[in-house]
């Protein structure tokens, strides 16, 4: 059993959706027996940072502290939780993805507002820089879904190259969570080929579950017709059963030069109305459960 600590760090700018991903985030504490984090992270202003003086920005400084500790007592107060604050200076996702590390984060809890504006698109590309460069997984929560907590757990198995490290995070939660973990394989194809690949893959994840013991359903189903957007499809499934989160691998391939998105899952992160748990696979590869496509 792992005894260590869980850690959930909460990147905060005092806006509705920051504290909306708070009180998830103190949800997931509870279940977990864990600690939180919140951070906040003062944005670099370049050359703008010239007119101000020491002493204006020593003021700032002490206000954001102020206002952290407040908001640490306050979730204290009401949860029980142990919370503590952090203060950084420099680019929110740089800071985000290095206090992670340096702190042994289990989870990054993240408000983004998906891409519809220029302030949305400010806030949505830190959540997106954020998942793309960090090892540690990311729980991105849009809007205000309705249920805190997990129960419906959504694991699509097409949307990037499955691993071993993605459904074993599925299962870590379902049993921390009591959560039902509902695998789909959506075709986005017939060619005959792809879907007995997927067809395989399906029945050993099915097969890796029954062991685990976590309650599941498996589903493989065909994309209605004339509709091509897997992304897309993946949050639908998702709000037609009941899905609490959305589980994703960020990149399409493992890489040691770069990091990037998928377009899938970005169309996940943005448009999904429940929270969606990025994960991106280490650089070693895994094949001893799963057959690669």
């Amino acid at each position: 059993m792992n005894t260590t600590k869980k850690i959930i760090l909460v990147p905060v700018d005092f806006s509705e959706q920051s504290l909306i991903a708070l009180s998830h985030a103190e949800e997931m504490a509870k279940t977990l027996k864990g600690t939180l984090l919140l951070l906040h992270v003062q944005i670099e202003q370049g050359l703008i940072t010239s007119f101000f003086s020491a002493e204006e920005d020593d003021k700032v400084t002490q206000e954001i502290w102020a206002r952290m500790n407040t908001l640490c007592d306050e979730v204290e107060q009401r949860s029980g939780i142990r919370t503590s604050p952090l203060v950084a200076k420099g680019k929110v996702y740089e800071e985000v993805v290095r206090l992670a590390e340096i702190t042994g984060a289990t989870f990054i809890v993240m408000g983004t507002n998906g891409s519809e504006t220029i302030r949305k698109r400010f806030i949505g590309s830190n959540a997106l820089r954020v998942v793309r460069e960090s090892r540690v997984p990311v729980i991105s929560i849009k809007g205000k879904p309705e249920h805190v907590g997990f129960r419906n757990i959504i694991l699509p198995l097409d949307l990037t190259k499955e691993t071993r490290e993605k459904v074993n995070k599925a299962i870590e939660l379902s049993r921390n969570f009591n959560a039902q973990v509902k695998v789909v394989s959506i075709l986005m194809t017939d060619d005959e080929e792809v879907v007995n690949k997927l067809q395989l893959q399906m029945n050993q994840v099915r097969n890796f579950l029954e062991r685990a013991e976590v309650k599941y359903t498996a589903e493989l189903i065909n994309a209605p017709e004339g509709k091509d957007n897997l992304g897309e499809e993946v949050v639908n499934y998702a709000n037609n059963n009941d899905g609490d989160l959305i589980m994703i691998m960020t990149q399409q391939e493992t890489n040691f030069t770069e990091l990037f998105i998928g377009s899938a899952a970005q169309e996940v992160i943005n448009n999904a109305a429940i929270p969606v748990c990025s994960i991106v696979p280490n650089v070693k590869k895994d094949t001893t459960v799963f057959l690669p496509y």
